[in-house]
């Protein structure tokens, strides 16, 4: 298959490409500044990607604006949502200038979709009437990329959980550990939805390969974990202590609003890729870690 990945230069994006090549397709990556021939051109001033791309089976959107940071300042805020809506536009108007629609759109969503709850369970048929700053950017990114479903393009919205891997969120979370000062983040109480890196490609791969596959997936394992498990895992994998409590009010006063994906979180199944048969290569925390972290 022809596969078209905006955002590909990215942690995820990356992966993504080497495991779409592996399987023997043919992938071109969307980006601003074109520096190798499987590259096209986008988003900058009289750029026309639609005449170079010819034949498109499927497109990946993972373009935008990283959440990860420090604190989420009101331009930041805007740069995530702003960024997230121009790619995603220009990807539907893409589709629609090619003589032959794509069979499948997958969009990068996020798990924040729900909200955030120490007791709910959330499913792909779960609703939401959360209105945090997360789960608002993930309402209008979906909503953007449903316009694909009224031009006949099947559409996946994928809710990605908390991604590990070398890169990411994963090595600013370890980093007390390596400094011998990890421990109980909050509560401890909070859910952890998680996702090895290896597993979004593999999960994206599936929905673009399965065309039963359409709506929201929950693109996290099938066993989120408490906060309190994940920092004792990552304290055993790096051979560190779990022992100093990171308290609530000192991560709101270091990341301000963003502190709350880490201190309230969301418990996500993945119950769509599970029925259809995905087969995951990192089911286990542990495991995931010991990839992981170095």
């Amino acid at each position: 298959m022809r596969v078209v990945i905006a955002g590909g230069s990215g942690f995820v994006g990356k992966t993504l490409q080497e495991r779409l090549l592996h399987a023997g397709h043919e992938v071109t990556i969307l980006t601003r500044v074109k520096k190798r021939p499987y590259e096209v051109e986008w988003l900058t001033p009289g750029s026309k990607p639609e005449h170079y791309l010819g034949k498109v089976d499927a497109i990946v959107n993972l373009a935008g604006e990283s959440i990860n940071g420090l604190r989420w300042t009101s331009s930041k805020k805007k740069r995530i949502l702003e960024s997230r809506i121009i790619a995603t536009r220009e990807i539907i108007r893409i589709i629609q200038s090619l003589d032959k629609k794509p069979e499948v759109l997958v969009n990068a969503s996020a798990v924040g979709y729900y909200g955030m709850s120490e007791s709910k369970t959330f499913t792909e048929s779960s609703l939401t009437e959360a209105d945090d700053f997360l789960a608002s950017v993930v309402r209008t990114w979906e909503e953007e990329a449903s316009v694909a479903e009224q031009l006949g393009v099947r559409t996946v919205f994928a809710r990605l959980g908390i991604v590990l891997g070398k890169d990411g969120a994963l090595p600013l979370m370890a980093l007390p550990y390596k400094l011998g000062a990890g421990g109980t983040v909050g509560s401890g109480r909070q859910w952890l939805s998680w996702v090895h890196v290896s597993d979004v490609a593999g999960i994206i791969q599936f929905a673009i390969e399965h065309r039963e596959i359409s709506g929201p997936i929950n693109v996290t394992a099938p066993s989120p974990v408490k906060m309190q498990e994940f920092g004792k895992t990552v304290g055993h994998v790096l051979h560190r202590p779990h022992w100093l409590p990171v308290p609530s009010f000192a991560m709101k006063m270091l990341l301000g609003e963003m502190s709350d994906m880490l201190l309230c979180g969301q418990r996500a199944i993945p119950n769509k890729v599970s029925e259809y048969g995905y087969s995951y290569q990192y089911p286990d925390l542990e495991e995931a870690l010991k990839n992981s972290l170095p």
